[in-house]
C-alpha cells in the first residue's frame, strides 16, 4: 500500500497554521461603502429591497460617514436622489445639488480622513431614468458627455476626491479628464465603471436610487454579459482615455473578468458587488438557508482572490464590524 508523500492537509491542521498559509486577506481597508443621500428628506428611509440600507437626509450624512470611518473603511461612494428631475438631469450638476452639498459637508467635517467618491451618471436625475440624454427616444452619446463633464466638475468644486462615471457613454473618461484638467482639478482621480454589464442584479439599487428607466432598457449602452472580449475593450479604452482605476460590475458573476483585467492591465482594479448580490444573501439568510456572515466573507474573499484591489459593497459596514471584532 502506497501513501502520499505530499500531504497538503499539513498546512490545515490548526488555526495558526492556516493563518500562516493564508493567501488572500480582506480587511476594511479594501472596502468602499455606498451612501445614499436624498434631497428634502427629514428622516432616514429604509430601502425595502435592501435590508439595513437606508436613504439619508443631508443632516444624517456626517453621522453615517463617521460610523463608516470608525470601522476602518477608507472610502465612500455617494449616490444622490434629487427632489426634482427633468429630461436633462440639470440637478445633477447644480452647485447646490444634493450630492454637491453632501460632498462639501463631508469634506468640511472630515478633511482627508476619508476618500469621497461620487457616482457620475444621470439615471437618478433624469425624468426618463436613463443614464444619458434622450433625443428621439434614443441616447445621444455626445450630448450626454457634455452633461457628464458638468457633473464631474461640479463635484470636484465641492471637494470630491474621485469621480466615478457609470453612464457607459463612449468617450466619457476622456471628456471628464479634459474637463477636470481644464478647470485645474488635476488631482481628482477617475474610477470608471469600465465594464458595467447589462445585468439583472441591479434591481434593488434602482429601488434605492429611484432610477429605473421609464421606457425601454439599457442594452444599447451597458455591456452584454455574454461578451467578455467586448468588456476588455471597454477596460482598455478607459485606460487609454486616462482612467486611474477601472471597475468591473457586477462582481460575483464576473470573477473571470476581474481576473482577466488583473492579468492584462497594470492598473488598480475595483469590483462592485452590487445590490442584487447583497439582496440574495440577505434573503437567503432571513430564511435560515445560509450563514450570512460566512457567505459574505466567502464572497468578498473570492472577489479579492480574483484580483480586485478594492471592493464597493453594501456589506462594507457589517463585514468590517465582523473583521474588527476578530482583530
Amino acid at each position: 500500500m502506497s501513501f502520499p508523500t505530499r500531504r497538503l492537509r499539513r498546512l490545515r491542521v490548526s488555526e495558526k497554521m492556516r493563518e500562516l498559509a493564508r493567501q488572500t486577506t480582506v480587511t476594511p481597508k479594501d472596502l468602499i461603502c455606498p451612501v445614499f443621500v436624498q434631497e428634502d428628506l427629514k428622516t432616514r428611509v429604509k430601502v425595502k429591497s435592501m435590508t439595513e440600507i437606508e436613504r439619508l437626509p443631508l443632516e444624517d450624512v456626517n453621522d453615517e460617514v463617521g460610523a463608516i470611518s470608525d470601522l476602518g473603511i477608507p472610502a465612500i461612494m455617494l449616490f444622490g436622489i434629487p427632489s426634482q428631475k427633468d429630461a436633462s438631469g440639470t440637478s445633477a450638476f447644480d452647485k447646490n445639488g444634493i450630492v454637491q452639498k453632501a460632498i462639501s459637508q463631508i469634506r468640511g467635517s472630515f478633511d482627508d480622513r476619508i476618500v469621497i467618491m461620487a457616482d457620475v451618471c444621470l439615471c437618478q436625475f433624469t425624468s426618463t431614468g436613463h443614464c444619458g440624454i434622450i433625443h428621439g427616444n434614443k441616447i445621444d452619446n455626445d450630448a450626454s458627455l457634455n452633461t457628464l463633464t458638468k457633473i464631474a466638475v461640479s463635484q470636484a468644486k465641492a471637494g470630491v476626491d474621485t469621480v466615478s462615471p457609470s453612464a457607459m457613454m463612449d468617450g466619457q473618461v476622456a471628456a471628464i479628464r479634459k474637463a477636470l484638467d481644464d478647470e485645474g482639478f488635476v488631482d481628482v482621480s477617475i474610477m470608471s465603471h469600465s465594464a458595467k454589464h447589462r445585468s439583472n442584479f441591479y434591481s434593488p439599487f434602482r429601488d434605492a436610487a429611484e432610477c429605473a428607466p421609464k421606457f425601454g432598457d439599457r442594452k444599447t449602452y451597458q455591456v452584454p454579459y455574454t461578451n467578455d472580449r467586448e468588456s476588455m475593450m471597454e477596460v482598455e479604452s478607459d485606460i487609454s482615455e486616462g482612467a486611474d482605476i477601472v471597475m468591473i460590475k457586477p462582481a460575483l458573476s464576473y470573477l473571470d473578468l476581474i481576473a482577466k483585467t488583473r492579468r492584462e492591465f497594470n492598473i488598480p482594479v475595483a469590483a462592485y458587488s452590487v445590490s442584487g448580490e447583497y439582496a440574495l444573501v440577505k434573503a437567503a439568510s432571513q430564511l435560515g438557508l445560509v450563514d450570512e456572515r460566512g457567505v459574505t466573507e466567502e464572497i468578498l474573499h473570492s472577489i479579492k482572490r480574483a484580483g480586485a484591489d478594492m471592493i464597493v459593497t453594501y456589506f462594507a459596514k457589517s463585514a468590517s464590524s465582523a473583521f474588527l471584532q476578530e482583530s
